[in-house]
């Protein structure tokens, strides 16, 4: 098997947190689907807060072990990803009590 280059190690890193955020959020979708649009494709599907935080916190273990990184900057990396890329989270009814933290 070849190693991976700098650039296709960072593709896959890509490609692998966004297939587990689909996976986490319950859609039968794949990079593969989403590869090349340039549109906002990420506000066209959901995810709850808690599957966010489930996500969230299985790409901070994968980038600790993937690329060795502290998990402060494993926080800040995924935190910049989902920024970027995480899909739209659902609005529920208990908004209004929920305060920002």
């Amino acid at each position: 098997m070849k190693r991976l280059s700098k650039e296709e190690k960072q593709e896959q890193t890509v490609i692998d947190l966004i297939n587990k955020m689909f996976e986490i959020a319950g859609h039968s979708v794949t990079f593969e689907d989403i590869k090349g649009r340039k549109d906002d494709w990420y506000a066209q599907w959901t995810m709850t807060e808690e599957q966010n935080k489930e996500w969230r916190d299985w790409g901070i273990k994968y980038l600790k072990k993937q690329k060795g990184l502290y998990k402060h900057y494993a926080e800040r990396q995924i935190a910049m990803f989902d920024l970027m890329y995480g899909l739209k989270l659902q609005q529920n009814d208990k908004m209004e009590t929920q305060t920002n933290g």
